[in-house]
């Protein structure tokens, strides 16, 4: 199976795909509310698909994830971790939208049963983020260089209900659901000898249940279910479910991973159709006039909050991005939004992604042509961890150049101009060995770009709260 970054991480992939799948729901909304105008259960099912999206995804991602034996690449066992140790190449295509940025170190856990134990070694100044979703897909924890620095730290994943006490030496952090995804990431330039360092640190992590804590700990071999589809998009399957089956799936979660106090007047709303926390689903209640068309209906309006004016996406120059993410309240039409189109997405405080799938509403980007994106001096992107600019072909994926330059930032040692700007040259061929060093390679064909700022800066200028703007991209 293709496992998505933005179906594990908010990428551009997904973003051109909900702009196409959005511009198509309006007029599908219309006729499909006259011909169930009247249906109140109807329009109940449709807010519990919303409401629901979220977890129903995370857990089919992690049946994915965790269904092999032993770690492998973007897979492992429930409880280990997962370490990735190098940047993909323009040959890789298992994930759309990769980094060249940080590598992971991820697991997937369940702490309903008991604790989790998560010892971070001594990062120093390194730039890293250990953020911690629940099944909701809410980022609950995120140690790491914003919020707790770069000392060795050891911390204690409780699950809901958890009154144990804490072992000196620990910090709880108390998940909501027993669905936790860890979805670390480290700085790295990339270099022969900062992947050692990256490497040690990695390897000087330890994760393991609360009661073998203080004893040498090896993960179990995981178990292979066959019945799990390795092979079709976890979207793809969430989206081809029935009103009943996801509906099943989701009274089945939501006895480990309840909704939250602030969720209690939606939820109550469901037992309408059948659908109550801590029980199973009551089947009789969902009708066969709408068990197979809902879903879809269900997931257009998702898409449709995409371009919505009332929705949470920001446009900028030829950019798109969202500050709403990690943390939702009940805001449930932009969580359900997030997971379809980036799946794992930090808070905006962590990180924010803006991307540029074209340079205006009438053209595409064309490695025909030459391009630059100029940031004037004292206005770079302002953040306290990197930024960097990444270079995509149409299907998000690497591009394959001569100088095996996939991104630039700041660690590329690009020039600077006279007036103190910095100029990043976007096109195919070489701008000339006085300008090669600010040069993003382009393919021949259609690209698509994207921003990557971690920690953004809260002070002004800033990002966040728009006293910072994105320059466009021009034809050079």
């Amino acid at each position: 199976m293709t496992i998505t970054r933005r179906s594990a991480l908010l990428a551009g992939a997904s973003l051109l795909a909900a702009s196409a799948l959005a511009r198509s729901a309006a007029a599908f909304e219309g006729s499909f509310t006259d011909m169930l105008a009247g249906t109140e259960d109807f329009g109940v099912a449709v807010d519990a698909y919303v409401f629901g999206y979220s977890l129903v995804t995370m857990e089919y991602t992690r049946r994915i994830m965790t269904n092999v034996a032993a770690a492998e690449e973007t897979r492992a066992p429930m409880g280990t971790l997962l370490k990735v140790r190098s940047y993909p190449d323009a040959t890789y295509r298992d994930v759309t939208a990769p980094n060249a940025d940080t590598l992971y170190t991820t697991a997937w856990l369940d702490v309903g049963d008991e604790p989790w134990v998560l010892h971070q070694p001594d990062m120093g100044d390194r730039y890293f983020l250990l953020p911690m979703l629940d099944g909701w897909t809410e980022v609950f924890a995120v140690p790491g260089s914003r919020t707790t620095g770069g000392g060795a730290k050891t911390f204690l994943i409780t699950g809901p209900g958890w009154s144990g006490t804490v072992p000196d030496g620990m910090t709880q952090v108390k998940s909501p659901t027993s669905i936790v995804w860890l979805l670390g990431r480290i700085y790295c330039t990339g270099t022969k000898e900062d992947y050692a360092a990256v490497h040690a640190l990695q390897d000087a992590f330890k994760l393991q249940p609360l009661s073998t804590w203080g004893s040498d700990f090896t993960p179990p071999a995981g178990t292979v279910d066959p019945s799990v589809d390795m092979k079709t998009p976890t979207r793809d399957q969430v989206n081809a479910l029935t009103s009943t089956e996801f509906f099943t799936v989701l009274a089945d979660l939501m006895k480990r991973n309840p909704p939250t106090a602030a969720d209690a007047p939606e939820v109550a709303r469901f037992a309408a159709i059948g659908l109550e926390p801590g029980k199973d689903l009551d089947a009789s209640r969902i009708s066969a006039v709408w068990d197979k068309l809902m879903p879809e209906f269900g997931y257009k309006k998702i898409m449709l909050h995409f371009i919505s004016r009332d929705g949470d996406m920001k446009r900028e120059n030829g950019w798109a991005f969202t500050t709403v993410a990690g943390n939702y309240g009940t805001n449930y039409i932009q969580r359900a939004l997030v997971t379809a189109i980036g799946l794992g997405a930090n808070k905006a405080q962590d990180a924010i992604y803006p991307t540029s799938l074209k340079p205006s509403l009438l053209e595409s980007y064309d490695g025909a042509k030459n391009y630059t994106l100029t940031f004037a001096k004292g206005q770079l992107p302002p953040v306290k961890g990197f930024w960097s600019l990444t270079m995509y072909d149409e299907q998000m994926f690497f591009v394959a150049n001569p100088i095996n330059r996939y991104s630039m930032s700041l660690r590329t040692n690009p020039t600077y101009e006279t007036d103190g700007s910095l100029v990043i040259h976007i096109q195919n061929t070489s701008p000339g060995p006085d300008k090669e060093a600010n040069w993003l390679p382009a393919p021949t064909g259609k690209f698509h770009l994207m921003l990557r700022l971690y920690w953004p800066d809260e002070n002004k200028p800033s990002i966040i709260d728009g006293s910072w703007t994105i320059p466009g991209v021009v034809k050079a």
